[in-house]
């Protein structure tokens, strides 16, 4: 089993930046590809960034290609989630996820382990 914890969620005005957080505990020894989900309300979730294991191979939805940067810490089994220009439509609770593949999917399906999330909310 592999606990997902992020942090890093909160309000922040459009053209802000936020970074989130993702903290891996458990049967983390894998070299598993992990990813960031987002699901605003009255949406479907929607794939985000992933990252391989090693950080070679990384993955970025068109929306967010450019502004939002995926960047792991397997030391301290940490993926983080850089996001600047951040728009009204970012708005969304994000969420962190584990796959058993090494391979970063966008496909939500392909992942095993997810986190609780956490609320970004951005104003215009």
């Amino acid at each position: 089993q592999v606990r997902l914890v992020e942090s890093g969620g909160g309000l922040v005005q459009a053209g802000g930046s936020l970074t989130l957080s993702c903290r891996a505990s458990g049967r983390t020894e894998g070299r598993d590809a992990m990813g960031w989900f987002r699901r605003a309300p009255g949406k479907e979730r929607e794939f985000v960034a992933a990252t391989s294991w090693g950080g070679g191979t990384t993955y970025y939805a068109d929306s967010v290609k450019g502004r939002f940067t995926i960047s792991r810490d397997n030391a301290k089994n940490i993926i983080e989630l850089q996001m600047n220009n951040l728009k009204p439509e970012d708005s969304a609770v994000y969420y962190c996820a584990r796959s058993l593949s090494a391979v970063p999917y966008s496909d939500y399906t392909r992942y095993r382990y997810w986190g609780q999330g956490t609320q970004v909310n951005v104003s215009s």
